[in-house]
């Protein structure tokens, strides 16, 4: 059966390259209906070409997008709106200077590329007394459940890559392709462990297209400054 997943995912990492779309672009509504209508303080990690961080802009006080990457860093300087609560950084997560206190942290498809744990403790420490963390990540399959998922999501996402095809013949509008360069080596048990020692009371869940959320909120100042019983 894993060998069948494997199969399925080669093949369709072939159709993806041939008619590409973004993944994680797909869940950038799941993530504005976990949000309310204006939020103050927002950090986007690996903010890529800056999509994320252009939809977000309008309801935030305050936009930091944060990314490795200098090309896409300077992509997305190019195409951000010029409203002045934007920011682009191309940093580290685990070495930026940040400031911290952030009211909402975003982090699509970039904690792969780092420790897991130590990741998710820095973010987990930015967050501001009763702020939200939205990850959205790969996880690797090890269970005969996750490859046998991994298969069937395969016309899932040639139907959905197709209809964004379309989509975006139509509009004449480019769409930002960022498929991961090194592969996630967690998996989704490993991430729920650490999630659970780091962060309790995340929720974490699986979703269609390999990918995974999860959805912590710190606890808020009083809570923090309540003595112990």
């Amino acid at each position: 059966m894993a060998a069948v997943g494997r199969r399925a995912l080669n093949w369709c990492d072939e159709w993806n390259q041939q008619h590409p779309w973004d993944h994680n672009a797909h869940y950038h509504r799941w993530i504005e209906r976990h949000l309310p209508d204006r939020v103050g303080t927002v950090l986007d990690v690996g903010c890529g070409t800056g999509d994320l961080v252009r939809r977000l802009a309008p309801r935030a006080r305050h936009v930091t997008g944060l990314d490795a990457d200098p090309a896409s860093i300077d992509t997305a300087r190019r195409l951000s709106t010029r409203g002045g609560n934007v920011e682009l950084r191309c940093e580290d997560l685990l070495t930026a200077d940040l400031p911290g206190g952030y009211d909402v942290i975003t982090a699509l498809a970039v904690l792969h590329h780092v420790p897991f744990g130590p990741a998710l403790s820095r973010l987990r420490d930015l967050l501001a007394p009763g702020g939200t963390l939205l990850v959205l990540g790969l996880y690797r399959a090890q269970t005969p459940t996750d490859h046998v998922l991994s298969a069937l999501v395969v016309p899932a996402n040639v139907v959905v890559g197709g209809v964004t095809s379309l989509q975006r013949r139509s509009s004449r509008r480019p769409i930002a392709v960022t498929a991961p360069v090194a592969p996630a080596t967690t998996t989704l048990r490993e991430i729920r462990d650490v999630a659970r020692r780091l962060t309790p009371g995340a929720v974490v869940r699986r979703h269609l297209f390999w990918r995974y959320s999860l959805l912590h909120s710190a606890p808020s100042a009083c809570a923090r400054s309540s003595p112990r019983r």
